[in-house]
């Protein structure tokens, strides 16, 4: 049977069960994440959808077929993978997940010792040139529960001490969060208000992309019927983190980005933030307001860990509400994103609508998605017709004037160009909408 390519994606890997990702895939996945992890050792968890004990199974026989030991870490959030590498020191890690994706969905992230990200593509040429040879000696599986030390991990980035009680609504979106919320919050002063806490892979409540509207409709009416003082809400994996104020407004993941921002700033002041070139300007000028060096990178979570190590970064996040720390190997966490916050909203009297009013400085479009036949023949276009803008092509085409800018850049994956537009009026926002509009779509 053929390997279908498509799901070797930039960052990970990634399709619908079983059509285009199957059981013998991840055995030959398996297969050659050994072969190019170079490990004694792999460690291997899952989380709750549907398709990920026989995709675990599968993985797990290619992996001791290449004489290589697996340490299984069982049902988890992405981030116990990068924690057990990371942290802990394990050669390398695979996590079965899908992410926010629909149900029908399922894959893999890679890494490898140190926190080097194994990106889908970079694994395809070896599944591609595996032998027909297989070990003569099988690799051995060992079951090992790491919870404990976890859990105490993400609570050493705040003085538990000090954070005060509040009344918070957690929508698990019957993903890991509602495994591991309980344990977390246990030894918490926290009133929590549980969402859709049962481990579900069919996502019965609501879709597990928490900015899918239909996934908001019921955190954000929760917050006020239990008068909390904030909600927050998580994908299926846990890497995706969205807060909720006590009015139950739906925060923004660049505005987060700057509340994370400021507690780290009050900490260690003049370290840098990460932020990817499509977040508000809000949050380079707060950052730089505060003392802090901003670090400009492109898309995708694995460029914004990359940004942080190279620019003496303490933490970085995006629009996809994806948050990386430096203390936790470069690598993202809902979790400690969670416990931050509690500490910030500890430490200031406000409530936490108060404290992201200032960062609404600005209007913004949603991602405007446009099918074209040529996407560089668009890109060149634009690049002339704006330039008497200040242009810059860190990802795709960002071109900046003095009260509006606008970002361009094709998809990874598909034949689509998305579009950001950021204004200083909603005015010349909406204007500068229907132009660009117009010039794509032609």
């Amino acid at each position: 049977m053929e390997t279908n390519e498509s799901i070797f994606k930039s960052y990970d890997i990634r399709g619908i069960y079983p059509s285009e990702l199957n059981d013998e895939t991840a055995y030959l996945i398996g297969r050659a994440f050994a072969i190019k992890s170079n490990a004694k050792k792999v460690t291997v968890g899952y989380d709750m959808r549907l398709s990920s004990p026989a995709l675990k199974s599968a993985l797990i026989r290619g992996i001791t077929d290449e004489g290589v030991d697996v340490k299984d870490i069982g049902l988890v959030p992405i981030d116990a993978i990068y924690f057990s590498v990371g942290k802990l020191g394990d050669e390398a890690g695979i996590m079965i997940t899908a992410s926010h994706n629909p149900k029908e969905y399922n894959g893999f992230k890679m890494v490898l010792k140190n926190m080097q990200w194994v990106r889908g593509v970079e694994l395809l040429e070896e599944v591609k040139n595996l032998s027909t040879e297989l070990a003569y000696i099988k690799g051995k599986t060992t079951e090992e529960d790491i919870t404990v030390k976890y859990i105490n991990h993400v609570l050493s980035f705040v003085d538990v001490e000090k954070i005060k009680p509040f009344k918070v609504v957690v929508d698990a979106g019957n993903g890991m969060a509602g495994q591991v919320m309980p344990i977390l919050t246990e030894g918490l002063p926290l009133n929590i208000v549980p969402l859709n806490f049962k481990l579900d892979g069919n996502f019965p409540a609501h879709p597990s992309n928490p900015l899918d509207p239909k996934s908001q409709e019921e955190i954000c009416k929760t917050v006020v019927k239990e008068k909390a003082d904030f909600g927050i809400i998580m994908d299926g994996d846990t890497d995706r983190l969205f807060f909720v104020d006590e009015k139950g407004i739906f925060i923004p993941a660049d505005m987060t980005l700057l509340l994370l921002a400021k507690s780290f700033l009050e900490k260690e002041p003049g370290v840098g933030i990460a932020y990817n070139l499509l977040c508000s300007k809000i949050v380079p000028e707060m950052i730089e307001q505060w003392g802090g060096k901003a670090l400009r990178s492109k898309v995708g979570y694995v460029n914004v860990s990359t940004a942080m190590k190279q620019g003496n970064g303490v933490m970085g996040g995006e629009l996809s509400a994806h948050y990386s720390f430096r203390d936790n190997a470069y690598a993202d966490s809902g979790f400690i994103a969670f416990v931050i916050l509690l500490q910030l909203l500890s430490n200031h009297d406000q409530p936490l609508s108060e404290i992201v009013k200032p960062f609404y400085k600005y209007f913004k479009s949603a991602d405007l998605n446009f099918e074209v036949k040529d996407k560089d023949t668009v890109l060149e276009s634009l690049k002339e017709k704006y330039s008497d803008g200040k242009q810059e092509f860190l990802d795709g085409i960002t071109v900046e004037y003095k009260d509006w800018w606008f970002n361009v850049r094709p998809s990874n994956t598909e034949p689509l160009l998305r579009l950001t537009i950021e204004a200083d009026t909603q005015k010349i926002l909406d204007q500068k909408v229907k132009e660009l509009t117009k010039i794509i779509s032609k």
